[in-house]
């Protein structure tokens, strides 16, 4: 009963800026929101996460200083602002939530959304 909804992706330049944006609808009880990619024969790693509960955002060092995640606890919706991107940025972007971050970072949240696919240009 719970679905996250990925939206915002797309086809940019090196050096572009892109926003994506996840909302969850359903009956949800998250705490913690936050992004994972997956690049073309690698494995899902993560990008970054909120908590409701406070604490600062959590990025993955690769990301950090040019991506920036937030989030309306209101409204159950996240959003991640991608500045400088680079090839290697290149994936499929996926929406998570799970109680925590630390559960959240663990890998296996207890939601997924479908995804969005990001191609940097170079």
């Amino acid at each position: 009963q719970v679905q996250l909804v990925e939206s915002g992706g797309g086809l940019v330049q090196a050096g572009d800026s892109l926003t994506l944006s996840c909302a969850a609808s359903g009956t949800f009880n998250s705490y913690a929101m936050g992004w994972f990619r997956q690049a073309p024969g690698k494995e899902r790693e993560f990008v970054a996460a909120i908590s409701w509960s406070g604490g600062s955002p959590d990025y993955a060092d690769s990301v950090k200083g040019r991506f920036t995640i937030s989030g309306d606890n209101a409204q159950n919706t996240v959003s991640l602002q991608m500045n400088s991107l680079k090839p290697e940025d290149t994936g499929v972007y996926y929406c998570a939530a799970d109680l925590t971050v630390v559960l959240l970072r663990a890998g296996r949240p207890d939601y997924w959304g479908q995804g969005t696919q990001v191609t940097v240009s170079s």
